[in-house]
């Protein structure tokens, strides 16, 4: 009797996986299937199967609404995994539609999982983006991934907007980002799975992938992370007969000669969710490998990593608690990073030999893998960074209630923001903007400033009732200090948020500053002697009459204080 009834259950699941065919198989591995196709798809499992629902979050650029499917085993029919001790791990896929192997794999994956084919975890909730960026995905073509073998036609990296979605997740100019913002916040993933594909060296390996730097994660979740979480993936991988690697962060050389870590900063997608303490990793199938090898590698990936998570659920969810005061105790955060040069790992790497050679096309040397000659050697992997910029952990920060921009993106990330109840005056640390570059070229719709200076001042200043106090402790610690720090590789400074204090808008004629000019050399002698030292040092500054002006200009009561002042004050603990 219990054969039977095995027999009976292996028999529907096995005839709703028929009934359930996606585009990827019906077409033998070489077709993906369209945005309207994987969305009807997800409709019908959730029709047939009570494990899985379908939701929709916001809207994106394309005018469409985000999508998130759940599966748990449960039939939870409401976005409450809290209410049960499970962790939850989110999978992300067409962010780059045209690096479609997640889309179809994870469509497969979920209907194992509901059908019975896959044994259903009972300590984890699956749920997955079905296509990110819709925009792209309705863009198909066959032509755009250069370097791609496959599938058939895919869509688009640039969203309706053309804007990469994996730059977006701090300056959040896309509607799809803000969607996306609505639905992490809401979901609170302990693990996050963003799946693409390469497009670098050459090399043995299907798989790769892309943790978030372990030294910038910290922490116990960053020791989780790099000694047990990434090991443990490769060795069920392996037994899997799925060699996998970490990324190869190469460009036109081989990798035999050593390669970096990918730094990962919150403009991407697993910088940002590391911001909220989530296990973060990019999934990089190898573009050269067959479609149907890279969807079914990306299958085994996702599907090992909820093995884990099945086993290290109590784990995983005990780390991610009370994080933020693990951070707020320290004295330091670090801002940004720079390679360990005494600390690396060395990789059993399984490439191809690579030599540069004429170029038929250019006349000059080229690079040219030979597949025939196939090797193992020890590579050099620069796996270990160490503090670039460190700042001291303010108390709390105010910012006044003019920067609503700001205040609007700080309130979508769960900061919790205290409005002043009363016009009051604060000691606070200033910072005043004292040089920065500019990009001479567009990035993602913005001229990002880098290598900020700044000069910092303790003074008494006077904030105005609804300008807003920002407690530092709070489990959004990381995200306020990475956005309002202006030195950071990722600030709202650096995003271009804050441009309109390095514009001066109160100037001077010159023929009447002529005179105050005077009266200020008179009557200030300090201020006469450093004047003067200028003028016998700095040869272009001793021959340039307006920039002589301008100098003393900067140094009197007319100078408008709002000029190169950096508008958010911090409450020093």
């Amino acid at each position: 009797m219990k054969f039977m009834s095995l027999f009976l259950a292996f028999s529907i699941a096995f005839a709703n996986a028929q009934s359930f065919q996606t585009v990827f198989e019906n077409s033998n591995g070489t077709e993906t299937a369209t945005y309207q196709q994987v969305i009807d798809y997800y409709q019908k499992l959730s029709h047939e199967f009570d494990t899985i629902q379908i939701q929709t979050f916001g809207e994106t650029d394309s005018s469409k609404r985000l999508h998130l499917v759940i599966f748990n085993k449960d039939g939870l029919k409401k976005i409450k995994p809290r209410l049960i001790r499970k962790s939850v791990l989110l999978i992300n896929n067409g962010i780059h539609p045209g690096e479609s192997d997640g889309i179809d794999a994870t469509m497969m994956l979920f209907r194992d999982l509901a059908s019975g084919k896959i044994p259903a975890h009972e300590n984890v909730i699956i749920a997955t983006i079905p296509i990110y960026n819709i925009g792209g995905s309705l863009n198909r073509n066959s032509t755009s991934r250069t370097n791609q073998n496959g599938p058939e036609e895919y869509g688009f990296r640039g969203n309706a907007r053309n804007y990469d979605l994996n730059r977006d997740f701090i300056k959040c100019d896309t509607k799809n980002c803000k969607a996306f913002t609505e639905l992490f916040h809401q979901l609170k993933p302990d693990v996050f799975i963003d799946n693409h594909v390469s497009n670098g060296a050459d090399y043995q390996y299907t798989l790769t992938h892309l943790f978030t730097q372990h030294n910038k994660f910290g922490g116990k979740s960053g020791k989780y992370l790099h000694e047990f979480l990434m090991p443990e993936i490769e060795k069920i991988l392996k037994q899997k007969d799925w060699d996998i690697t970490p990324y190869v962060n190469v460009f036109n050389d081989v990798p035999e000669k050593g390669f970096s870590q990918f730094m990962d900063y919150p403009r991407y997608s697993t910088g940002y969710t590391t911001l909220f303490n989530t296990l973060g990793m990019m999934v990089e199938t190898h573009m050269l490998k067959p479609y149907k090898q890279r969807v079914e590698g990306t299958y085994q990936l996702m599907l090992s990593m909820i093995e884990i998570m099945q086993k290290e659920s109590d784990k995983i969810i005990t780390l991610r608690q009370d994080f933020h005061k693990e951070i707020y105790n320290q004295d330091l955060y670090t801002l940004d990073w720079q390679n360990d040069g005494e600390k690396s790992s060395t990789l059993n790497f399984k490439g191809y030999e690579g030599e540069m050679i004429d170029s038929k096309a250019t006349g000059q040397k080229r690079l040219k893998y030979d597949r025939t000659k196939p090797f193992n050697k020890a590579v050099k992997y620069q796996n270990y960074f160490k503090p670039a910029l460190q700042v001291t952990i303010p108390k709390a920060y105010i910012i006044p209630q003019g920067w609503h921009n700001v205040i609007e993106l700080l309130k979508l990330n769960n900061v919790a923001m205290n409005p002043l109840e009363i016009d009051s005056d604060y000691q606070v640390e200033s910072y005043r903007i004292i040089d920065y570059e500019t990009s001479k070229t567009p990035y993602e719709g913005h001229y990002p400033h880098s290598n900020t200076q700044i000069s910092k001042s303790i003074e008494q200043k006077p904030f105005k009732k609804g300008d807003y106090f920002i407690e530092v402790n709070q489990p959004s610690i990381r995200y306020i200090l990475e956005t309002l720090e202006p030195q950071a590789p990722d600030s709202f400074f650096k995003w271009n948020f804050f441009d309109t204090i390095l514009q001066q808008k109160e100037h001077f004629s010159p023929y009447v500053f002529e005179d105050i000019a005077e009266q200020l050399l008179n009557n200030d002698k300090k201020l006469a002697a450093e004047f003067k030292q200028k003028q016998q040092t700095d040869k272009a500054f001793a021959a340039n009459w307006y920039a002589q002006l301008d100098w003393l200009h900067k140094r009197s009561k007319h100078y408008e204080k709002a000029h190169m002042q950096y508008p958010v004050y911090r409450v020093l603990k």
